[in-house]
C-alpha cells in the first residue's frame, strides 16, 4: 500500500480552478484503479494533500438546499462572492481569505476502507491542531464538523468538513477559520443547521487576549494540521524527484 502522500500549496486560487485541479487528480487515481482491475496488475495509486486559499464563494453540497443562501445574485456581486453547486456531500458553506481548506485526494485503500473512520479522522486532525492553542474543540453527534462548547447555548463551529468518495477515492475537505472574516456567514445557514454560530481560531485567541501575527498564525496552523495529518493516516510525505520536479 502506497502511504506517501503528495503535499501541494496552491496559495490562494479560485475555487472553481482548484476543484477542476481535484477532479484532474482524483479521475487519474480512478483511471489507474479501472485499469489494475481490467488488466490484473497493480500499479501504485497516488495520494495527494492540497491546500489552499479562495477567494469569497458559497458553495452548495448535492444533498443541499438552495434556500439556505440567504441573498441574491446581485448581492453575492456587490460582497464580491461566488455560488457553485457542487459534488460533494453535505449543505452549504463559505470560504474566504483567512481560511485553511485543505483537499485530501487519497485512495482510501492505501489505508483503510472505512469512509465513516476517515471522516473521523479528518475531525480529529482539526481538535489536535486546536488542542495545540488551548482550544477545546469536540464532535457534535449527527453533525460532520468540529465545533466549540457542544451541548451549551454558546455552541459555535470552527471547522466545516464535505467530502465525494469513489470507489475509495477521496475529493474535496475541510475548512478550518483561522483569520476569516465571519461576517460573510451571516449571508447563509451554514451546513443547514440554523441554531449554531460559527467562529475562528482569530476569535478564539483574541477572547484571551493572545497577541499574533495573522499570516504567521495561517502558516503555523497549517502545518500543525499536516502534522497531525500524517501522524493520525501514518503517512510520510511524497518528496518528488528531480526528473518529476521538472515535468
Amino acid at each position: 500500500m502506497n502511504k506517501f502522500v503528495e503535499v501541494i500549496d496552491l496559495k490562494k486560487m479560485d475555487y472553481k480552478e482548484a476543484w477542476v485541479f481535484q477532479e484532474k487528480l482524483f479521475q487519474e487515481t480512478l483511471s489507474i484503479k479501472s485499469n489494475n482491475f481490467r488488466s490484473g496488475t497493480s500499479m501504485s495509486t497516488p495520494n495527494s494533500f492540497l491546500f489552499v486559499e479562495h477567494p469569497h464563494v458559497y458553495t452548495l453540497g448535492k444533498s443541499g438546499h438552495f434556500e439556505n443562501l440567504l441573498i441574491s445574485d446581485e448581492k453575492l456581486e456587490s460582497i464580491g462572492a461566488k455560488f457553485y453547486k457542487i459534488n460533494r456531500g453535505g449543505d452549504i458553506t463559505y470560504h474566504g481569505p483567512g481560511q485553511i481548506v485543505g483537499y485530501p485526494i487519497l485512495d482510501l485503500e492505501n489505508f483503510f476502507t472505512d469512509i465513516n473512520r476517515y471522516l473521523r479522522l479528518i475531525e480529529e486532525m482539526i481538535i489536535l491542531t486546536l488542542e495545540e492553542y488551548d482550544i477545546k474543540a469536540e464532535r457534535s453527534k449527527g453533525e460532520t464538523g468540529v465545533w466549540l462548547d457542544v451541548g451549551t447555548p454558546f455552541a459555535r463551529k470552527i471547522c466545516a468538513i464535505g467530502v465525494r468518495a469513489s470507489r475509495w477515492v477521496t475529493m474535496h475537505g475541510f475548512a478550518l477559520n483561522v483569520n476569516t472574516d465571519l461576517g460573510y456567514f451571516d449571508y447563509m445557514i451554514p451546513c443547514g443547521i440554523k441554531d449554531k454560530a460559527v467562529t475562528s481560531l482569530k476569535v478564539e485567541l483574541l477572547r484571551r487576549g493572545t497577541i499574533f501575527d495573522e499570516q504567521t498564525l495561517m502558516e503555523e496552523a497549517k502545518e500543525k494540521v499536516l502534522k497531525h495529518f500524517l501522524n493520525l493516516f501514518e503517512a510520510s510525505i511524497y518528496e518528488k524527484t528531480e526528473a518529476e520536479a521538472s515535468i
